[in-house]
């Protein structure tokens, strides 16, 4: 598991099964998934705002910080990143 994303992905599913006292990710997952939307959703914003109007370091932390709460509903919904994997590679393969 060398990719950080599968490592985070790890980490949230552990969290999901071992709940860790004061864990941000905890306090996420126990406010449920429409919550979890909400603030997926406001993520998505402050990533249009950092794109358009900031530099450099704030666009990458904005977009690490969509990419957590993304894969936080992900494990919400029991969905992983192989499933989007596996429908982006479907995605592009060739058409009959």
């Amino acid at each position: 598991m060398d990719d950080m994303l599968d490592q985070l992905e790890a980490i949230i599913r552990d969290r999901q099964q071992k709940p860790v006292e004061g864990s941000y990710t905890n306090r996420l997952l126990a406010r449920g998934r429409n919550h979890i939307a909400q603030k997926m959703g406001e993520e998505a914003v402050e990533v249009l705002v950092a794109a358009l109007s900031q530099g450099k370091k704030e666009q990458i932390d904005e977009l690490a910080d969509l990419f957590y709460h993304t894969l936080v509903l992900m494990a919400e919904l029991d969905l992983s990143l192989d499933d989007v994997r596996q429908r982006l590679r479907e995605r592009h393969q060739p058409r009959p």
